[in-house]
Parts: structure tokens; C-alpha cells; sequence
């Protein structure tokens, strides 16, 4: 479906003077409903004026009111006086407004944080920078470090929630085919890769065998007076005086 002119400007302007759904008019817009979701809290495009699509003919109100009635209607773009070419696909980065650069790096920090899988080119294209500057941010050694807080490009209005949700798809598709490959790799040399849950186990010590308690000192029994010796036995008998002076 072809996309009115300046759609974030028509989304404005829908949220505020319809009851649409923010489906309808993220379909109708080429957005994302997250986007008009953000539009309508203000997170989003809170600088733009919105664009009345009616008065520059590409609404009806009787379109509007056929949507509003039902949420399950698409909302359709009127006949056009005269052929509009399509926009063709921008090439290489993104042009960023002066006024948005300073910002490159806290939107560089999120996707770096948010999305590891994407890589400087994609980072690049989304975000409209350069990769010493993505390199410096992934690194941790930007000039500014210290004053970088991760921010939503989408948020920031650098990029678009599809076009994110389209570079993280593809990411997420060569991340699985790399793991795919390693799989075949490790199978062909005879490597079986082992479970996670037995690779990250913590091994545990061979308990030991219980000591015995120690026996409970009794006072009576430590200060109690020695037993008495026994009297040693007699190995010889007794002499009595009669058998000594006997004559």
C-alpha cells in the first residue's frame, strides 16, 4: 500500500482529530503502531505539525468516518489528480539533522546494548553515522563517554520502528545461520556440542562423611578425685616370726 505524503506529519494530525485506532493509522501511514502509540504520548515527532490529509486530498471524510465505525477497516488513499513515483530506497547512510547529532551516540549506546546482533554497517545505516564512531561507543573509549545515556533512535526520530525490526530480523537470521555452521563443523570433526545446562552445571564437592559430635564435658568427672590404687598381691607368703627364730 502506497504511503500518504509525509506520513509521520498525517499521523500527527490523525491521532488528533479522529478516533481512529493506532493500527489503522500506522497501516495507512507505512508506521509502526508503536510509533503512533509514542506520537500520541509525545515521545514522537513531538516537534512536527501535523498534516491535514483531507484538505490536500488525500482523505475523504466520509473514509474517516467509514473506519471510525469500523475498527476493522483499512483506511484507503483517494484518487490521485497525478502520478506520484514512489520514493526510491535511500543508498549508504542516512542523512541526520545538525540538530540530532549530538544525539548519534546515546542512540548508538541503546542498539549496542538492546541488539549485539547488529553489526557497524547496519548500526551505521540506521543511525546515519560513521564506524570509528560506533567502534569508539562499542568500546568505551568516546570522547564523551561519560555523558552518553542510551536512547531509543526510534524515539530520537533517526530511524523508524520497521526499519529496525527489519535490520534486527535479518540479524537474528544470520546469527542462527553462523550457528548453524558451527553445528556442522563440530559434527564433521567429531565434536558433539554439549547442552548448556551441562556446560554452565556447577560442580559440586564429594560431601564428606558427618563428623561425630563431640561428647559433652562433665565437671563431676574432670575434678573428681582419682580412684584409689588396688593393693598389689602378694607374690610371696607371708613370714611369720615363729618360722624365722624357730630353732
Amino acid at each position: 500500500m502506497t504511503a500518504p505524503l509525509m506520513p509521520k506529519a498525517t499521523a500527527v494530525w490523525l491521532v488528533d482529530n479522529t478516533a481512529l485506532t493506532f493500527d489503522q493509522i500506522a497501516l495507512f501511514c507505512g508506521l509502526h503502531p508503536l510509533e503512533v502509540k509514542g506520537i500520541a504520548n509525545g515521545d514522537i515527532a513531538a516537534g512536527i505539525k501535523g498534516m491535514d490529509p483531507v484538505s490536500n486530498g488525500q482523505l475523504t471524510r466520509d473514509e474517516i468516518e467509514r473506519c471510525t465505525n469500523d475498527q476493522t477497516a483499512e483506511l484507503q488513499l483517494a484518487d490521485a489528480k497525478r502520478d506520484i513515483p514512489a520514493p526510491k530506497p535511500r543508498k549508504g547512510s542516512r542523512y541526520t539533522p545538525l540538530s540530532k547529532r549530538q544525539e548519534r551516540p546515546d542512540a548508538i549506546a541503546w542498539l549496542v546494548r538492546n541488539h549485539p546482533e547488529l553489526n557497524d554497517a547496519e548500526i551505521g545505516r540506521l543511525v546515519g553515522t560513521t564506524k570509528p564512531t560506533i567502534q569508539s561507543v562499542r568500546e568505551r573509549n568516546h570522547w564523551n563517554m561519560a555523558n552518553i545515556t542510551p536512547l531509543d533512535p526510534v524515539t530520537l526520530g533517526m530511524c523508524s520502528q520497521i526499519e529496525l525490526d527489519d535490520y534486527v530480523a535479518k540479524a537474528a537470521k544470520r546469527e542462527e545461520r553462523r550457528q548453524k555452521r558451527l553445528a556442522r563443523e563440530a559434527a564433521k570433526n567429531g565434536e558433539v556440542l554439549k547442552d548448556a545446562t551441562e556446560t554452565t552445571a556447577v560442580v559440586q564437592d564429594t560431601p564428606h562423611a558427618p563428623e561425630a559430635p563431640a561428647q559433652p564435658i562433665d565437671d563431676s568427672n574432670v575434678f573428681a578425685d582419682a580412684p584409689a590404687a588396688a593393693p598389689a598381691e602378694d607374690t610371696e607368703e607371708s613370714l611369720r616370726p615363729e618360722d624365722v627364730f624357730k630353732s
